[in-house]
């Protein structure tokens, strides 16, 4: 009896010392999600480093390095901007122009065509090391305001159906109860085995928005298994979510965030299509969202190889036409 009572004993300890379960067989790696509201994932993190909330977001917690002062900077999601002309400025009432786009160019239609436009370093432009993420919230895009910089016009928007363009810059986004949102063609495609074109919000170092709206920039990849290939992305967003030299890239399925623009826009889950966070994990699950995203989804899980957050080196060019176009927004 006593001995059966002191194996009782020391089995009893060895359960309470079990670490608790964390709901995956792996802790997450350095800087990838490891909680927050709703989430399902794993709740450690590899040795050295510790989930850690962001401030002012329930929905997101990040594996940093232990010790670290670091904040979570990976969210997907860009909160919706205020437009900064001075209310003194804006009509009483608004009266909503809109016009009829002739045609509609689908991401895949564009996969095979190469560049014509091509484009160049800007001398003295913007350059470095940075972190890339990925979102789709559907939102009117920071860049969209009016008086943001120097440019030819604002990033244009779309109503619900993602293809009438709205002349109406004012008009309010769809992630606070407007009709504007991010219109289908924003989405990335391929121009070459080694060559993307797109679109991100981001953050410059030394830069405002004055500085980077609608500003094109060539990212290097350099990790996460697509070493070596490119991408040009216009800017036409930000979030005070972003980090130093962080590009976000728009990508259809890769993450909502914070705001769900898409649930009012394509009736989309209140949690997005997939993770809130990263989106989804599987090239199959594409086929969940509207037809008009499916290609640019795709395109995360073809040519992107499906990176997750890859590091970049970046420089600051010259912006294709294919871009510009698609926008309506050139830096004068």
């Amino acid at each position: 009896m006593k001995t059966t009572f002191l194996g009782l004993l020391a089995a009893v300890a060895l359960v309470s010392a079990a670490p608790a379960n964390s709901g995956s067989d792996e802790c997450g790696a350095l800087y990838s999600q490891c909680g927050g509201k709703g989430w399902k994932g794993t709740t450690c993190c590899v040795e050295g480093s510790k989930c850690t909330p962001q401030d002012g977001n329930e929905y997101y917690s990040q594996c940093l390095p232990a010790g670290s002062a670091e904040k979570p900077t990976t969210p997907t999601s860009k909160e919706p901007s205020k437009p900064t002309t001075p209310a003194s400025t804006k009509p009483t009432t608004t009266t909503e122009v809109e016009s009829e786009t002739s045609t509609t160019t689908s991401a895949a239609s564009e996969t095979s065509s190469s560049s014509s436009s091509g484009y160049k370093a800007i001398s003295g432009g913007a350059s470095g090391e940075g972190q890339t993420t990925r979102y789709w919230d559907c939102c009117k895009a920071s860049c969209s305001w009016p008086d943001k910089a120097d440019v030819s016009a604002p990033v244009g928007t779309c109503k619900a159906d993602g293809v009438t363009r709205l002349t109406d810059n004012n008009a309010q986004s769809g992630c606070n109860g407007g009709n504007a949102y991010m219109c289908n063609d924003n989405q990335p495609w391929a121009v070459s085995d080694d060559l993307s074109y797109g679109f991100a919000a981001a953050s410059i170092a030394g830069k405002d928005e004055a500085g980077w709206c609608c500003g094109c920039y060539e990212l290097t990849f350099s990790s996460a298994g697509i070493e070596g290939k490119k991408m040009v992305v216009q800017v036409t967003n930000t979030g005070g979510d972003l980090g130093s030299n962080h590009f976000d890239i728009q990508i259809p399925g890769g993450g909502v965030g914070i705001f769900n623009g898409c649930e009012s826009q394509w009736n989309a889950p209140s949690s997005g299509w997939g993770e809130r966070y990263g989106g989804l994990t599987d090239v199959s699950g594409c086929s969940d969202l509207p037809k008009e995203l499916q290609d640019g989804c795709k395109w995360r899980f073809n040519w992107f190889k499906n990176a997750n957050n890859p590091s970049v080196s970046f420089k600051e060019v010259t912006c294709p036409a294919e871009l510009t176009k698609k926008t309506g927004c050139s830096r004068n």
